[in-house]
């Protein structure tokens, strides 16, 4: 079996007759990622013979996943015809569940929104409410998008952690207190009659930028994520990690110089109670109280969104406010130490920043991640390691919880060879 595992290469495939599903779904990936690419480039990029490479490229073509998409320039002889992946090959539907909202959205194979929606939860602490309102209007918005229905493959949760990724709990998270330990895949199963795949929100946000980045998101990569609160998701050599629980990238229990915050597992050194938007509140209203109400902060816990927006508004600009200024690169700075000795410990050359909450002070943290990452050699010599925002966007969530259906479906990996 020849699996190639060299830095930012698809997974090799198998000429193995048992494995057809695998191959599909590394030629496929390799379509997505390098193409438009031709029948013979695709041979050595997977480790595939021509003929078998032939033979997955006219299924793939019959099964409307890929398509013909020109020629390549000729070198004397027949031109070679490129292939690419279809767009309207497959979909899926994408939530992504906040504490008191939800976004869901509809993508396509390639990854394009075709519609969203974020919706007010009007019922949080009830997850049988959460999901009813959801499920009800994913339904609307996949009939807005005039979806095929036989094109669409199922529904991707994101939630918040932490989970149980065997049984599909999510157990007791701390951003929804008032959830204990909700069998949240089985709940939209019921609901929706279709598959389901549920991740935590920072893997699924590195699932989807995975999925959609192509070439640029080859290999591998930390993903940090903010929303209400902070995570992370790892892909090493195109493959995500997610731990023997499923809770793999728990950025906000990394350890930072102890204080009097206390993390919901009860530790005074976790980074998360130092960088959680509301705590960068709360150190702008102690270190600046005037500054604060200046801005119309209030610190009022059901003004956060607000709070949050205006801290962001304050930041970004020509004119940044002094005082927001400096607790948010504080914080960056913790998240840039934080993120030098995961980056040390995994070995990846790029760090990629998203989230909803970064809008507006992405540039403060990208450049205090930047130096702690490269402000010590660790074995990378002058290449250093990369520091980039995410290629999706503030929707990264929502697409993330997508592209758990399409990964699951169309990327190779072990479980394709051993179910």
């Amino acid at each position: 079996m020849n699996r190639r595992s060299a830095q930012g290469r698809p997974q090799g495939g198998t000429n193995l007759p048992r494995v057809g599903d695998y191959n599909q779904a590394v030629v496929l990936d390799a379509i997505r990622t390098r193409g438009p690419v031709s029948r013979v480039e695709l041979a050595p990029l997977t480790g595939l013979t021509n003929q078998t490479v032939s033979n997955v490229v006219r299924r793939l073509l019959d099964a409307g996943l890929v398509t013909e998409t020109g020629h390549a320039p000729s070198s004397g002889g027949k031109r070679r015809t490129l292939l690419s992946p279809r767009a309207d090959g497959a979909y899926a539907i994408g939530i992504h569940l906040d504490p008191d909202s939800a976004m869901i959205v509809v993508v396509d194979l390639i990854g394009t929104v075709q519609a969203s929606r974020t919706v007010r939860l009007a019922d949080p602490g009830d997850p049988a409410a959460v999901v009813e309102q959801t499920v009800r209007a994913a339904r609307r918005l996949t009939v807005r998008a005039e979806i095929d229905p036989a094109r669409l493959l199922g529904t991707g949760i994101a939630a918040p952690g932490p989970i149980d990724g065997r049984t599909g709990e999510v157990l007791s998270p701390p951003n929804l207190p008032d959830w204990g330990d909700v069998p949240l895949r089985a709940m939209y199963e019921t609901a929706t009659g279709m598959p389901v795949a549920l991740d935590n929100d920072a893997t699924a946000a590195a699932i989807g930028e995975r999925w959609i980045g192509g070439k640029a998101r080859a290999g591998s990569f930390l993903f940090l994520y903010m929303g209400t609160g902070i995570g992370a998701g790892i892909v090493l050599n195109n493959t995500v990690l997610h731990g023997d629980s499923g809770n793999a990238g728990e950025f906000a229990h990394m350890a930072v110089e102890p204080g009097d915050r206390v993390c919901p597992c009860g530790s005074h050194s976790c980074l998360g109670p130092y960088v959680h938007p509301s705590a960068i509140i709360d150190d702008l209203l102690q270190q600046y109280g005037p500054a604060a109400a200046a801005l119309g902060i209030t610190g009022v816990a059901d003004d956060l969104h607000t709070d949050w927006k205006l801290l962001r508004r304050a930041v970004r600009g020509r004119s940044p406010d002094p005082s927001a200024l400096d607790v948010v690169r504080t914080a960056a700075r913790r998240l840039g130490q934080a993120a030098r000795g995961a980056v040390s410990m995994l070995d990846v050359p790029l760090v990629v920043l998203g989230g909803e909450a970064l809008h507006g002070i992405e540039h403060a943290l990208r450049e205090e991640i930047d130096l702690a990452v490269n402000s010590v050699t660790i074995g990378r010599g002058p290449r250093g390691v990369a520091v980039e925002s995410s290629v999706i966007g503030d929707t990264v969530g929502a697409v993330g919880a997508a592209s758990l259906v399409l990964h699951g479906n169309y990327a190779p990996g072990w479980g394709m060879l051993t179910d």
